[in-house]
């Protein structure tokens, strides 16, 4: 089970983030699970600021992605009633806020996507984006999305 795997990588699913504003966190369509965009939060608040490469480093803009991919994790189970029907992880889109000249995106989310594939295994692999944006919502660092396929 994923919440037993993360155990044991040290990492637990949060509880599932609110929406701030008029959005869902997840939409299922014919067997597919769309996750809105998740910020790096911690007990509901964003914990890291600013621009990645000048002032956030990569190791911090790592840490902040795997917090959006937990975050994004616990909307999910939470939306479709258990991990056990996480059938494979589709697609991730990743959102960094980058300072003039850092073309390091890749590199913040495969903390991610590790994560994802040590959690999951073969149904964690994923396409994948990882775009540089100049600003994001409260001026966080790093914002996840993900498409899912869900098992009936």
């Amino acid at each position: 089970m994923l919440e037993e795997t993360l155990k044991t990588m040290g990492f637990e699913l949060p509880e599932p983030a609110k929406p701030s504003f008029q959005y869902v966190p997840v939409t299922v369509h014919n067997g597919v699970a769309y996750v809105s965009g998740q910020m790096p939060k911690v007990d509901g608040e964003v914990r890291v600021f600013g621009k990645v490469g000048a002032e956030v480093s990569l190791e911090e803009a790592q840490d902040a992605a795997r917090v959006c991919i937990l975050q994004g994790l616990a909307c999910l189970v939470d939306a479709i009633g258990g991990s056990d029907r996480i059938e494979k992880i589709l697609k991730v889109n990743g959102y960094v806020a980058s300072a003039p000249g850092f073309n390091q995106q890749p590199k913040v989310l495969d903390a991610a996507s590790y994560l994802l594939v040590e959690a999951l295994g073969d149904a964690g692999r994923h396409a994948r984006a990882a775009v540089g944006v100049a600003e994001l919502p409260r001026n966080a660092p790093v914002e996840i999305e993900m498409t899912v396929a869900v098992r009936a």
